[in-house]
Order: structure tokens, then sequence, then C-alpha cells
């Protein structure tokens, strides 16, 4: 059985090579990030298994797709480059990877909420200008965080966040209990929570679930953050409340249009704080990912 990681970055290219033991499927490493959907046939070449860090595969690609049976997704959020079910009909089946960079991701959440509530972006954007820009900011401590959401990494988030002195509580599915966590509805922890921090995975039932209505519903002056993905808010109206100023500032790690276009209306926006879908990547993180995709490719081999 044959592999090939299809858009290897080098960072992940060299931990791949690193991993692998004797023994393993045979694995060529594509070494181009920036491939475009339509080249997955040639790439594969027939081989049963592809690993896929970002690149889309649309359904209609992967029928062409001759000899793939296995598509290891580097991540949680397959959904936003593929669709599973119709990948399924065709004879694929696609593994995710958990838990892989929860600190990481927990911890630039904190870093974007902590940006976002002192505007240390804006304050850099305006000096790099000239303009001595003195802001206000929001003191996090004793302030009350709401998690959308309570994975592995909202409960990392949870942990840094209570202690630095914020009261912590969350909005899950399924029950769940953590100790220093109040869990709640989903109305009352928008109109509690200070700084709103989106922890869900992208499927049928979160898609859009974060409307104008909702949005409205979050205490007036609210931070919000999203390290999850940007399909599960109304994103017109999650702008609205930016420039209405409901919304005091976001953090944003994910956008429905990535890379996100330098004309966008977000970059337009003062008060939005942008990073570039970065929040898994620390060498830690990389490093938990590629073995997990190692153990998947050995598991499928061994049948």
């Amino acid at each position: 059985m044959r592999g090939v990681f299809v858009d290897a970055n080098e960072a992940l290219a060299v931990i791949m090579a690193r991993l692998e033991k004797p023994g393993d499927p045979k694995m060529r490493i594509h070494r181009d990030p920036d491939i475009k959907p339509a080249q997955y046939p040639e790439i594969l070449d027939g081989a049963e298994i592809a690993i896929v860090d970002h690149t889309a595969l649309p359904t209609e690609v992967a029928k062409k797709c001759t000899g793939l049976k296995h598509v290891v997704f580097l991540g949680t959020g397959a959904r936003s480059y593929m669709n599973p079910e119709e990948l399924a009909e065709l004879g694929i089946s696609v593994h995710l990877i958990k838990g892989y960079g929860d600190t990481a991701v927990a911890e630039s959440a904190i870093a974007l909420m902590w940006a976002s509530a002192r505007v240390i972006a804006m304050m850099d954007r305006e000096m790099r200008a000239g303009s001595w820009l003195r802001e206000d900011g929001m003191q996090l401590t004793g302030k009350t965080l709401g998690l959308i959401g309570f994975g592995g990494i909202a409960a990392e988030v949870a942990r840094i966040a209570s202690g630095s002195g914020m009261k912590v509580i969350a909005w899950n599915r399924s029950p769940k209990s953590s100790p220093g966590v109040e869990f709640t509805d989903l109305d009352t922890l928008l109109a509690r929570s200070d700084v709103v921090s989106l922890h869900l995975l992208l499927n049928d039932e979160t898609r859009g679930m974060i409307t104008r209505e909702k949005i409205a519903k979050m205490k007036s002056g609210v931070i919000f953050v999203n390290t999850a993905r940007a399909a599960i808010v109304d994103e017109q109206a999650m702008i609205d409340a930016l420039k209405s100023g409901h919304i005091r500032h976001a953090g944003l790690d994910v956008f429905n249009i990535e890379p996100l276009p330098g004309d966008h209306p977000l970059t337009k926006i003062p008060n939005v704080t942008l990073s570039a879908h970065s929040a898994f990547r620390t060498p830690e993180a990389s490093e938990n990912l590629i073995e997990a995709a190692w153990v998947h490719c050995r598991r499928i081999v061994k049948g």
C-alpha cells in the first residue's frame, strides 16, 4: 500500500521523513504546499492513502483519483475542505486527527483575547504610521469568559484563563463538567460573557450557528474570539456588530476565504485582530500531528 503527503510544507515534510519507521507503508512526500485540487490525480498516481494538510478535495476530483481509499486529514476540520459523506460513497474513508494541538490553539485564543482587550495590533499599526495612539483597554481580571463548545482546546483555554483571574462559563452540545467551570445554556452565556470564545467543530449542526440573533444577544462591548471555523458565524452580522461597536473587538484566526484577500472588509475594520489560520502551528503541535498521521497510516495498512 502506498501513500502520498500531497501538500507538505518543508517543516512538515522534514518531520514526516524523520518519524518514518521500518515497515511503514511507502510514503512519498510532495514538497509543495500550494497545489491545486485538479492536481490530486497526478500527484497521487494511484496511491491508496492521501495525507492532506489544507488542499480542498472536491468530490468530482476524488472520482478521478484511481486507487484512493483513505484520506488522512491533518486536523479536525476536514469538512472545510471536502465532503466526507460523499467521499465515503466513493469508498474513500476520511480520518481526522484530534488533540494534537489543544495547547497550541488554546494559547493562540488567549493571545488573541489579550491582544483584543488591549488593542495592541491597532496601536502597533498607528505607531508604525507615525501616530501616537493611546487607547483604553479592557482589564480581563475578574471578567467572564464564555466558551462555546468544550472539548480539549476549550479545557486548555479554561485552565489558562482561570489562572489569570477570569471567571469561566461554558456551553456544550452534550453534558460536560469541569472543575472551576460553570456550564449554562447558550443564551445565558451570551448575555453574561465579557469575552466569547468559539470552540466547535464545523458540521451540519454548527454551520451558521452564531446567527445575527445570537450576536445581538451578546453583551454590548463583548470581545469575540474565533480559532474554530469561520463558517460557524454569520460573517456579515459579525462585521455589522463590529462596525456598530456591539462587538468591541474580534480576534480571528479563521476565515471563509483563505488566504484572506487584502481587500476583504475585515481588513478595513480597525477593531479586529487577524492571524493567518496559524493557531495550531507550533513545533510541538506539528510533531504531534505528524506522529498521529503515521499512526493512522500504520493502522490502515494493518486493516
